[in-house]
C-alpha cells in the first residue's frame, strides 16, 4: 500500500484503512474516484474530496456492524481520525502536535475540580481530562458536523453545531479524542438502557415504537399523577408515539394509560403547579391535554430543589409533539419516510441522555440536542425544517446503511421493521435516481442553518441591550419614557398655537392645506410627503452621527428636589390618580353597556335615532364633507368666534344626560362566597 504525496500523514493513515475495510486497493479507489465523484472545479481540494469520498465508502462497511465496531472501540477511532483527516487533508497543511496544542490558549480552558463525594462524576469533568486532551490532536466545529453527514450516530448534520458547542464548552470548544470516544459510548450505555425497560402494561406497542424514557421505577426518582385532590405515584414512559403512565398497585403496577402525542397539534404539554388541597405552591409538574380526555392529566416530578426533571420531560414531549406536527405538515405518509424522520428524533433523544450522563455538573440545555424543539424557537427555524422535509423526502435511505434509520435498527435489532418497509423501500429506491446530487441538498440545509445562527447572534446581542433597561425600577422606568417623549413635548406647543390661533395666518395656512388635501383626496399623497420627510430626517441622524462619533447613549438624570417624604406622597397621590381612572372607565363602559342592552330605555331610544339619522348622513353625503365639515368645526371652535358663539348650556345638558344613565350593579364573587 503507496502513500499518496499530497495527502496528510493523518489523510493518508485514514484512506489506508479505508481501504483495508473495503478490500480495495488504494489504485482502484483513486481511478473509481476520479470517474465517478471528482469533478474539477467543484468547491474543496482534491484531497479533501478524495478524503469524503474514502470515508463515506468505508462507512457503508462499518455501520452493517456498527455495535461490535463500538464495542471494540474501532468505531470512535475511525470516524475521529476521518474528522482530522477531513479538516487536515493536505499535505502542505504540516503542524506537529505540539503546535496544535500551543494554539489553544490554556484561558479557553474550563477545569473542575471535584470533592471526595463526586468520585462518580465522570472523566469528562475531571482534573485528568485536561491531561490526557494535552497530547492529542482536537476536532473543530466543521469536522465534527461534516462527520453527521456521513453516519448520523454521535452526531445530526442539523442541529450538529449547537451540539458542538454543548459538548466543547468546558474544553474551549475543541473535541478532544477521550471525550469523544466516552460522549459515543454513553450512546451505546443509554441504548442498552431503553432496550433492558419493560414494556408498559396492558398495551402493545407497534412495531416502530421504541421507549425512549422511564422514570418511576424503584432505581429512579419518583412520579405522582394528581386527580383533583388525590395523588397515584407509578411509572411514566415516553416513547416515539405516546405517553404512558402505570399507577403504582399494591403488589404490581395497573395498566398503563395512554396518552397519544401522534395527533401532533391536537395535544399539547404544559408546566403547571400543584401543591395541598389545590393551592399552586410546587412548580414542578405538567399538565397534559389530549382530546381523549376531558380533564388534562397532571403528573408532578418531585425534587428538592429545581424543576430539572420537570423541565426535561417537558421538552421530550414537546419534541415528540412536535415532530408528528412535522411529519403531518408536510405531509409524510410513507413509512420509510416516517421512520428515517423518528430515527433522526429518537437518535437526538438519546444524544441528550447520553450529555446529561457525561454533564453531570452542568446539565445541558436540552433545545441544543433536540431537532424540532430546536428550531421552533430559533429564528427562521421554519426554513430548516422546509429544508430537512426535502431532504427526506427526496433521499432514499432503505439501501443506505448509515442512514439514521438503518443505524436505529441495527443497534437496536429491530428486525421486525423490515418488513413494513421492504416493499415501500424498494419503491422508493426507484426515485432515487431522479435526486441529482445529495451534497448540494446538504450544502443548502448547511447555508440555511448557518443564516438562522447568524441571525440568532443579531438577535442575542439587541437583547442584550435591553436587559439593563428591563431591570430598572418603577421611578426609572417613569423617568425614561419621560426623556424619550421629550421631542413630542417639544412639539406639542406648535400645534397648541395653531389651535388657539395665536397666528392667524398660520392658522389658516394650515386650514387651508387640510381641506385642500382632503377635498383633492390627496391624503395618501400627504402621508407619502410625511414618511419622504421621516426618511430625511432619518438621514440626517445617521450623518450627524457618523460625523460627530458620538456615543448614541441616552442621558437621564434622575435628580429632584423632592424630599423623601414628598416622593411618597406625590407616588401616593399618583396611585390615586390612577384608581380613579380605572374608576371612570369601568363607569363608562357599564353605562355603554346599559344603552347596549336597553336597560336606560329612554337614552336607549335616543341613540338609536341619532344612528339613524346619522347612516342616513353617510349614505347620502360624500365621507370627505364630514371630514372638511369637521375639520372646520374645530378650528372655529377654538377662536375668538368660536368662544362667543359656544353654549355652555347644551353642555350642561349633554352631562346631566348622560349622569342620569344607570348602571347594573356589579357582584364581586371571591372564593368563601362561592
Amino acid at each position: 500500500m503507496k502513500k499518496m504525496m499530497h495527502l496528510s500523514s493523518i489523510a493518508n493513515d485514514v484512506v489506508l484503512r479505508c481501504s483495508q475495510e473495503l478490500d480495495l486497493t488504494i489504485d482502484k479507489m483513486v481511478e473509481e474516484f476520479e470517474c465517478n465523484q471528482w469533478k474539477p472545479g467543484t468547491e474543496g481540494t482534491y484531497s479533501k474530496k478524495f478524503v469524503e469520498f474514502c470515508s463515506s465508502k468505508a462507512m457503508t462497511r462499518v455501520c452493517e456492524n456498527i455495535l461490535d465496531r463500538i464495542k471494540d472501540g474501532s468505531f470512535t477511532r475511525l470516524t475521529f481520525d476521518m474528522m482530522l483527516a477531513w479538516q487536515k487533508p493536505d499535505a502542505d497543511y504540516k503542524e506537529s502536535y505540539s503546535e496544535a496544542v500551543a494554539k489553544e490558549t490554556q484561558d479557553k480552558r474550563i477545569q473542575a475540580t471535584l470533592s471526595p463525594e463526586q468520585d462518580d462524576i465522570s472523566l469528562f469533568y475531571s482534573d485528568i481530562m485536561p491531561l490526557l486532551a494535552d497530547h492529542e490532536p482536537s476536532v473543530g466545529e466543521d469536522a465534527f458536523v461534516y462527520l453527521g453527514s456521513i453516519v448520523p450516530l454521535p452526531v445530526d448534520v442539523i442541529n450538529g453545531r449547537y451540539t458542538f458547542e454543548t459538548l466543547t464548552a468546558p474544553t474551549g470548544h475543541q473535541l478532544h479524542f477521550p471525550a469523544y470516544d466516552m460522549f459515543v459510548k454513553e450512546i451505546h450505555k443509554c441504548m442498552k438502557h431503553l432496550q433492558k425497560q419493560t414494556k408498559p402494561k396492558g398495551v402493545e406497542l407497534a412495531d416502530d415504537e421504541m421507549i425512549l424514557h422511564v422514570e418511576g421505577t424503584m432505581a429512579s426518582q419518583r412520579v405522582v399523577r394528581h386527580i383533583k385532590e388525590t395523588s397515584w405515584p407509578g411509572r411514566l414512559t415516553l416513547t416515539n408515539y405516546a405517553l404512558y403512565f402505570e399507577a403504582a398497585g399494591i403488589i404490581n403496577y395497573e395498566d398503563a394509560l395512554k396518552i397519544d402525542l401522534s395527533k401532533g397539534s391536537e395535544c399539547s404539554a404544559n408546566p403547571i403547579s400543584t401543591g395541598p388541597w389545590g393551592a399552586p405552591l410546587f412548580d414542578k409538574a405538567i399538565v397534559c391535554e389530549s382530546p381523549d380526555f376531558e380533564d388534562g392529566i397532571v403528573i408532578e416530578f418531585p425534587e428538592m430543589t429545581s424543576s430539572t426533571r420537570r423541565d426535561h420531560w417537558l421538552m421530550l414531549v414537546k419534541e415528540i409533539t412536535l415532530m408528528h406536527q412535522f411529519l403531518r405538515k408536510y405531509n409524510v405518509e410513507a413509512p420509510l419516510q416516517a421512520w428515517e424522520i423518528n430515527s433522526r428524533t429518537i437518535l437526538g433523544i438519546i444524544r441528550l441522555h447520553a450529555a446529561r450522563e457525561m454533564l453531570r455538573i452542568s446539565p445541558p440545555d436540552p433545545k441544543k440536542f433536540l431537532i424540532f424543539s430546536l428550531f421552533e424557537e430559533v429564528p427562521k427555524g421554519d426554513y430548516v425544517l422546509q429544508e430537512l422535509a426535502e431532504l427526506s423526502l427526496k433521499v432514499c435511505s432503505t439501501r443506505n446503511p448509515c442512514s439514521a434509520s438503518s443505524v436505529l435498527r441495527n443497534m437496536n435489532n429491530m428486525d421486525q421493521l423490515d418488513n413494513i418497509l421492504k416493499e415501500e423501500g424498494e419503491d422508493n429506491c426507484k426515485e432515487k435516481g431522479q435526486v441529482n446530487d445529495k451534497e448540494e441538498m446538504l450544502a443548502s440545509l448547511e447555508s440555511v442553518v448557518n443564516q438562522s445562527r447568524e441571525e440568532a447572534r443579531e438577535i442575542d446581542k439587541a437583547k442584550a441591550t435591553t436587559t439593563e433597561l428591563e431591570e430598572e425600577g418603577i421611578s426609572e422606568s417613569v423617568v425614561v419614557l419621560m426623556e424619550l417623549v421629550k421631542p413630542l413635548q417639544d412639539s406639542l406647543p406648535w400645534f397648541q398655537q395653531v389651535l388657539s390661533w395665536e397666528k392667524p395666518s398660520r392658522t389658516l395656512l394650515v386650514l387651508a392645506i387640510t381641506i385642500l388635501t382632503v377635498y383633492k383626496e390627496w391624503i395618501g399623497k400627504a402621508i407619502a410627503a410625511c414618511l419622504i420627510l421621516v426618511v430625511v430626517k432619518m438621514a440626517q441622524a445617521r450623518r450627524k452621527m457618523v460625523h460627530t462619533k458620538k456615543e448614541d447613549a441616552i442621558t437621564v438624570s434622575t435628580e429632584s428636589d423632592q424630599t423623601m417624604t414628598e416622593s411618597i406622597v406625590s407616588a401616593q397621590y399618583g396611585l390615586i390618580r390612577l384608581h380613579t381612572l380605572m374608576q371612570h372607565v369601568n363607569v363608562t363602559i357599564m353605562k355603554l353597556r346599559s344603552i347596549y342592552t336597553s336597560k336606560a330605555s329612554k337614552h336607549a331610544s335616543m341613540v338609536m335615532a341619532a344612528m339613524i339619522v346619522l347612516a342616513s348622513f353617510f349614505a347620502v353625503v360624500p365621507l370627505k364633507l364630514f371630514i372638511i365639515f369637521g375639520i372646520i368645526y374645530c378650528f372655529v371652535m377654538t377662536s375668538s368666534v368660536g368662544k362667543w358663539m359656544s353654549n355652555d348650556q347644551s353642555s350642561r345638558r349633554m352631562k346631566e344626560w348622560w349622569d342620569s344613565i344607570p348602571i347594573a350593579p356589579v357582584r364581586v364573587l371571591d372564593s368563601s362566597s362561592k
